[in-house]
């Protein structure tokens, strides 16, 4: 692969990013044709059509013999839509470059096979990070079976979320705040459990002036007693999961099996196959705890504010903390001011 399909498979990525297509994934393509860009597309979501497919019908007759970028190898498999190969067959490319093989199973090198058993010339990027980095929940989910899970909570400096009376808003400044909800812009559902849904009645939803774009499923994971009805949450059909017997006022039951509080691998695993691949954690502590000593949570977000709360407050995770040894080693991958604040990015 030389410098200018390098650069051409950037530009698929460019085309892929930023679209909610879970549980799809997202994909940017390119044809080319004798050194000029003539058809580009990307999947813009479940049920239509695949970036190839629109990429090529842009292209029209002017794929036949031309090189074609794609983010991601080309389906095989009939789905909401006819397999992507067979299109690529049929508008005649001659050469194809491919940013990564898809782990999902149903594909899984078999596109790639196709494409060389027909005679087409197959390029597989050697830099499949940067084509991975377009989707990383998809890629998370297709390998773990579960989302990829962020967790997100504010605190002082001295690490407490809130006050020992309950009160927490707002440790944070307006525009950490506004920064949660960017994150919650970029994510398919925001889990809460029932004691955050009682005290706190949040919505759960994208509050950005001028924002259009989808909002998250809200997602309550409850256990027996009775959630409250007068909650906001019940306008926007949240999913709520229980064990075995569990009701609510409103929104989407999901009964997961059990005589108790639903577990964090089994809570993951239900929502990975409703095709919620991406999932923002907010619970309070408890949740919070119960989640990290799971292992299911995937990365997180701290966000630190220029405050101290000078005393013994409610600190992130329930529980106690009993020795060092038990601390698990994180990598901090992104460290930003926000306003007075300061958010810390690990996994």
């Amino acid at each position: 692969m030389d410098l200018f399909d390098s650069a051409r498979l950037r530009r698929t990525f460019e085309l892929a990013f930023g679209h909610h297509t879970h549980p799809n994934p997202g994909v940017g393509a390119l044809v080319v044709n004798d050194g000029v860009v003539v058809g580009e597309g990307f999947h813009s979501g479940p049920g239509n059509d695949h970036a190839e497919v629109v990429a090529l019908s842009a292209a029209g007759d002017a794929a036949r013999g031309a090189d074609l970028y794609v983010s991601l190898e080309p389906c095989s498999h009939h789905g909401r839509t006819p397999p992507c190969v067979d299109a690529v067959l049929a508008a005649g490319i001659g050469r194809i470059v491919i940013g990564i093989e898809d782990p999902d199973p149903k594909v899984s090198g078999s596109g790639v096979a196709k494409l060389m058993e027909a005679g087409i010339e197959v390029v597989l990027s050697d830099e499949p990070a940067s084509a991975e980095a377009v989707d990383p929940a998809y890629f998370h989910h297709r390998r773990t079976g579960f989302p990829r899970i962020t967790a997100k909570f504010a605190m002082t400096l001295d690490g407490s979320v809130a006050a020992t009376d309950g009160t927490s808003q707002w440790i944070t400044s307006a525009e950490a705040r506004h920064d949660a909800h960017v994150l919650r812009s970029q994510v398919d559902a925001v889990v809460v459990g029932a004691g955050t849904l009682r005290s706190d009645n949040p919505r759960l939803d994208v509050r950005i002036d001028g924002y259009g774009g989808p909002q998250p499923r809200p997602v309550i994971v409850a256990g027996s007693s009775p959630l409250p009805a007068e909650s906001q949450i019940w306008d926007l059909n949240p999913i709520v999961i229980t064990a075995e017997g569990g009701s609510a006022p409103g929104g989407e039951i999901v009964d997961v099996g059990g005589s108790t509080l639903p577990a964090p691998a089994v809570v993951a695993s239900a929502l990975g196959d409703l095709g919620y691949l991406d999932i923002l954690l907010e619970g309070g502590p408890t949740l919070l705890s119960s989640w990290w000593s799971a292992g299911v949570i995937t990365r997180g977000y701290a966000y630190i504010a220029a405050r101290v709360g000078g005393g013994a407050g409610i600190t992130p995770f329930a529980g106690p903390f009993g020795n060092i040894e038990d601390a698990r080693e994180v990598e901090i991958f992104d460290v930003q001011s926000v306003g007075p604040d300061v958010r810390i990015g690990f996994q």
